[in-house]
């Protein structure tokens, strides 16, 4: 199967814009209506989205359902939402918005009974685990707190538990235009070869979806490099 195209919008304040390292300082507005956005998204052939709730993210609740609403009836797209997901009542509400998929990342590492008590109502498959880091090191929270939970121990944990997609960002090149972190999704694939990986951040070329294709990669996030224009629509479509 070739690696799977999953194009980012990221919400805040109801606005389609990327932050770049995770910074809400350094952030830049690229629409001001996300369904928009996604509406071309599904247009160009794409199959996939990845919404994320940036203020959802930094409060700690889910904030912007209403534009998963929005999307979810008006278009076909299959979307994994994230941000601020931290209680049954947020992902009741997702759900039945229409994400197909809840994106968890701070609950995994804060309340790990809670997250396993999730799996076992819904079903591991209901969601797509985040880890994200830095240096190798897990940071959640939207990327504002920093642990020291190592993310090789953090995936292992939860594959474990039965979870089989991860996706996966090295903080220091989202939205940097430096290229994917190829190092440590290979050394992640090299200790858990079946994972169903999906890379994010860096991404600046089709050259670079090809390197994770060919590193066993199963999808890749795209965001900056779509807003910016250095990856088509179109290109991406014939990726997929």
């Amino acid at each position: 199967m070739p690696i799977e195209i999953i194009p980012a919008i990221d919400v805040l304040h109801g606005k389609a814009v990327r932050l770049t390292q995770g910074d809400y300082a350094r952030q830049k507005i690229y629409n001001e209506d996300p369904l928009e956005v996604a509406l071309q998204f599904e247009d160009a052939g794409l199959k996939r989205l990845h919404l994320v709730d940036l203020d959802g993210a930094k409060e700690g609740r889910v904030k912007n359902w209403k534009v998963l609403e929005s999307i979810a009836a008006k278009t076909g797209l299959k979307i994994d939402f994230g941000g601020g997901i931290s209680a049954n009542k947020d992902l009741q509400i997702i759900f039945e918005c229409g994400a197909k998929w809840a994106a968890i990342g701070s609950v995994a590492v804060r309340e790990e009974k809670l997250f396993l008590e999730w799996m076992k109502v819904f079903g591991p498959d209901a969601f797509l685990l985040g880890a994200d880091a830095r240096k190798e090191k897990i940071s959640i929270s939207g990327w504002q707190v920093d642990t020291e939970l190592v993310i090789y121990d953090f995936i292992k944990k939860y594959r474990e538990a039965g979870i089989s997609r991860i996706f996966c960002t090295d903080i220091d090149r989202d939205g940097a235009m430096k290229g994917p972190s190829l190092d440590l999704y290979r050394e992640i694939l090299r200790r858990e070869p079946d994972l169903h990986l999906i890379a994010s951040g860096g991404v600046r070329s089709l050259d670079d979806i090809y390197t994770l294709e060919e590193a066993g990669c199963r999808g890749a996030i795209v965001g900056k490099a779509i807003y910016e224009g250095m990856i088509t629509l179109k290109e991406l479509a014939h990726v997929n």
